[in-house]
């Protein structure tokens, strides 16, 4: 049997088929631009996190007077504990910033809309799932600033009638935050992970079961190309440039983002004058703080999920993309905006003109979700088909664009063969079996296919774009990769190592002193 032969065989085994029709052989629109990359890379976050999290459990101590000592004892005397403890912690923020990235793609791309409604809303499971996550991470530390975090957040749920002090309690596992809600935190803490890579998964499905959207927002059977290797050498440069700002981060700013409270051991005793939560609950916290009654803040909470998942529902708009839609184009700026100035109040101390200041981006937001249907109404879509766009112009009504010049058209084949190959076997010009849309030349331009792309069914799309990108980045590689590059890179990680251990250890006296 031939290699050949034996891979064939090997491909059709149920696992490796089904592994290589989803991460190898998957159809992918050929013009996703490099902010679809951020749902791989928010996976691999999700594998660092797990992988630290694993090692940093095998030297902690879940006791309250233990757990704070145990986290000294990886900073200071395990051989390169520092870093595990330094990548976790800042990981968490990192994962959850690809994932806002993410998020705020597919609100600008509305890749949320129809078919995709059940991938938004395991999204936004998988979104809340991470901070529950999170903040039962942000306990086990054990400082000043988890042990009143702890007690601040799980009192919310005295507001909810009748049941809010029972669960409490439970939560607290007695009358306060002790020994038992350690333990509790940090048993979640390691349940759900587990849960969250199964939602990941089951979000991984929903997507492949119709497709990724794309820039245009139009859909297309034909014009896709192979996930491998295209996109896989597209997402690395992505994994490049987010592996150097993180490594940047935790060697020469791995605190940047800490509490200073949070580096003093939990006391029940002194209670922080400003209890500042890490910057992913800082918009919750804005909201809870906008309405004054305690019951009023926690009820607001629960819209803010509901919102999010019936988001699929409200949308009625004819073009996906905000390419095609300024109304939409502004209004999700100012929804990025006022997610800015949300995270900006939560951290601001509870004073006037804070307090009178935090009430409206909370109303700003809710107001988003309630005009959303609006803009689809009041725009016009694309037309569907050349003779919609030719009875427009002849004074007909169409769902079209009113002002589509016709140089701005595809170039159709006059004779009326569609999709007819030359002497070489590749597709001369468009096949109009694909969707036939009005689109700018600047993002979907007909031309030559190339040999792979017929191969690879997509007979019109002109790849020659992508050849130029996969060209740079094989030519940036191989610079990786030469000598010069990999001296330089040794000699980096080398001082690094060297800057933190200067930084972190000292030895005086035969004693070991920490510089904080």
């Amino acid at each position: 049997m031939t290699i050949r032969n034996q891979r064939l065989s090997l491909l059709k085994q149920p696992i490796s088929s089904t592994l290589n029709q989803h991460l190898i052989d998957y159809p992918t629109p050929s013009n996703l631009s490099y902010w679809w990359g951020f749902g791989p890379l928010a996976g691999l976050c999700l594998v660092i996190q797990i992988v630290t999290g694993v090692f940093l459990a095998m030297h902690y101590t879940p006791h309250v007077d233990l757990a704070f000592n145990s986290v000294e004892h990886v900073m200071r005397d395990v051989e390169g504990g520092w870093l595990l403890r330094y990548m976790h912690a800042n990981g968490a923020s990192m994962f959850l910033i690809v994932v806002h990235l993410h998020i705020f793609r597919g609100l600008y791309h509305a890749s949320y809309s129809s078919p995709r409604e059940l991938v938004r809303c395991l999204g936004v499971v998988i979104f809340l799932l991470m901070i529950v996550t999170a903040f039962t991470g942000y306990v086990p530390p054990w400082g000043q600033m988890s042990f009143w975090g702890a007690t601040v957040i799980t009192s919310l749920a005295s507001a909810i009638p009748v049941v809010g002090d029972t669960i409490v309690t439970w939560l607290w596992g007695g009358f306060s935050v002790d020994n038992a809600t350690l333990n509790r935190f940090f048993s979640l803490h390691h349940l759900l992970p587990l849960i969250l890579v199964g939602a990941s998964l089951l979000h991984l499905a929903a997507l492949h079961q119709y497709g990724s959207n794309n820039p245009l927002g139009v859909h297309s059977e034909m014009d896709k190309i192979a996930s491998y290797p295209y996109f896989y050498v597209k997402d690395l440069v992505g994994r490049v440039a987010s592996a150097i700002f993180f490594s940047i981060w935790i060697f020469y700013a791995p605190n940047v983002l800490g509490h200073p409270d949070n580096y003093i051991p939990a006391n029940p005793m002194p209670t922080p004058p400003h209890i500042v939560p890490e910057w992913y609950f800082l918009p919750i916290h804005a909201i809870l703080r906008s309405i004054p009654d305690k019951s009023g803040g926690v009820a607001a909470i629960a819209p803010v999920s509901i919102c999010l998942l019936a988001l699929p529902f409200l949308k009625s708009m004819y073009v996906r993309s905000s390419s095609f839609r300024p109304i939409h184009q502004g209004i999700f700026w100012l929804l990025l905006a006022d997610r800015l100035l949300l995270g900006w109040i939560g951290c601001q101390p509870v004073e006037a003109p804070f307090v009178t200041i935090g009430q409206i981006p909370p109303f700003v937001f809710f107001l988003f979700f309630a005009i959303t249907p609006i803009p689809g109404r009041v725009g016009r879509g694309i037309p569907n088909s050349y003779t919609d766009e030719t009875d427009q112009r002849k004074g007909k009504q169409g769902r079209g664009l009113s002002s589509v010049r016709e140089d701005r058209t595809f170039n159709f084949m006059p004779s009326g063969k569609r999709g007819s190959r030359n002497r070489n076997g590749l597709f001369d010009l468009i096949d109009l079996s694909v969707p036939k849309r009005v689109l700018p030349r600047s993002m979907v331009q007909p031309g030559l296919a190339m040999e792979q792309a017929c191969e690879l069914g997509t007979p019109f799309r002109d790849l020659h774009r992508l050849d130029k990108e996969f060209q740079l980045m094989g030519r940036f590689f191989n610079w990786l990769l030469s000598e010069s590059a990999l001296t330089l890179c040794v000699r980096g990680i080398n001082s690094t190592l060297e800057i933190c251990r200067i930084r972190n250890y000292k030895l005086s006296s035969g004693n070991r002193i920490s510089y904080c």
